[in-house]
């Protein structure tokens, strides 16, 4: 093998421990994988690989450690990892199949994994992982908390709704339930004041949460939850990859005249974006008139008022993400104010093929 220019660790991370492989390139482009390894996703074994990377790792050439983001499985091996110094790169699930895919991988295993991470971090030009502020990480856990007391709270009522209604409801378990309730509100009530605190903590936060709450429909909870969920998008570089990151990106598969299916939203993204954004939508087409406009049309093109509620999700969300990033307030006539067409509907429209 000719001198090597590249030299990349991919790393596949599962709950109880994770896969490495340590992988050169020359300048011929040549990939080599020198070595792969089993560790345990805990404390030990992340210094047992800080150990056994440094038999390979020439501190003369920059060297990548790339994986994918598996849940919160990969979270503290990446923090150990940048804590240290390393050169960390996370990337989305999707991204890492669809790469995958063009080795003509047939059997995907942990070393496996590993290794296409690795031909990757080789391969591609990848984005550095940085460490999220801690008022996003706060915001995340938060409004995930708030969600699933809420999700509890509304099983409860609908147990309790069953209850009183049967023939011989029990007193004593419909006490119990009441007791419950109260205690779930409590939490909920206190989720949401630690919410405002850490917002209210940071004055830069605070005031773009504020400009992002003035488009109508999306309150604080929505706010939060999209910049928690982006890291203030940071997992993001511009609309299309925010479009994709919560799911709502086109997919079809077409083929001569034989294969044709329906387009759709892929769905791949986080879903804790694409379930904050659903009520937000519903209030925007009853109280804007640009949501309306958007909804109506599409409607009366499709005769289905799911694509057009999608559309309106995906809408305001890159709305959230313009103020966000030139740190503005909404304008409710800024559609009209401009020359020419508005191109983000014609973008939207893709969702009538749905």
């Amino acid at each position: 093998m000719e001198q090597i220019i590249k030299q990349c660790a991919g790393i596949d991370c599962a709950k109880k421990d994770f896969a490495v492989t340590f992988s050169v390139c020359d300048a011929m482009h040549e990939v080599q994988h020198l070595s792969c390894r089993t560790f345990a996703n805990d404390e030990l074994g992340f210094k047992a690989f800080n150990k056994w990377i440094g038999k390979y790792y020439k501190r003369s050439i920059q060297l990548s450690l790339v994986m994918e983001a598996t849940g919160v499985y990969h979270e503290k091996l990446a923090y150990f990892l940048h804590a240290l110094g390393y050169q960390v790169v996370i990337v989305l699930p999707k991204r890492a199949k669809d790469f995958s895919k063009t080795l003509k991988v047939k059997k995907i295993t942990d070393k496996i994994a590993s290794q296409y991470l690795a031909i990757m971090g080789l391969e591609k030009k990848l984005d550095v992982w940085n460490k999220p502020k801690k008022e996003y990480l706060d915001i995340r856990h938060l409004s995930r908390e708030k969600d699933r007391i809420q999700h509890q709270i509304s099983q409860l009522k609908n147990q309790m709704e069953a209850e009183i209604s049967g023939a011989h409801p029990g007193k004593k378990t419909i006490k119990r339930m009441n007791e419950t309730l109260k205690l779930l509100k409590k939490q909920k009530k206190e989720v949401l004041t630690e919410i405002e605190q850490v917002i209210n903590a940071n004055a830069e936060l605070k005031e773009k949460v504020r400009k992002i709450t003035t488009i109508p429909g999306i309150g604080l909870m929505t706010a939060t939850t999209v910049i928690g969920e982006t890291d203030g998008f940071n997992h993001v570089k511009n609309k299309r990859q925010l479009v994709s990151y919560a799911g709502y990106d086109i997919i079809n598969h077409e083929s001569g005249t034989s294969v044709k299916t329906k387009a759709r939203i892929s769905k791949r993204g986080n879903r804790n974006i694409r379930k904050a954004m659903h009520m937000p939508a519903l209030t925007s087409i009853r109280r804007e008139v640009n949501s309306k406009n958007l909804f109506i049309r599409l409607v009366t093109r499709t005769g289905i008022k799911m694509k057009g509620v999608v559309a309106v999700q995906r809408k305001l969300l890159v709305l959230i993400y313009t103020l966000w990033k030139k740190d503005t307030e909404y304008d409710p006539d800024y559609e009209s104010k401009k020359e020419g067409s508005f191109t983000l509907p014609n973008e939207l429209d893709q969702v009538r093929s749905l």
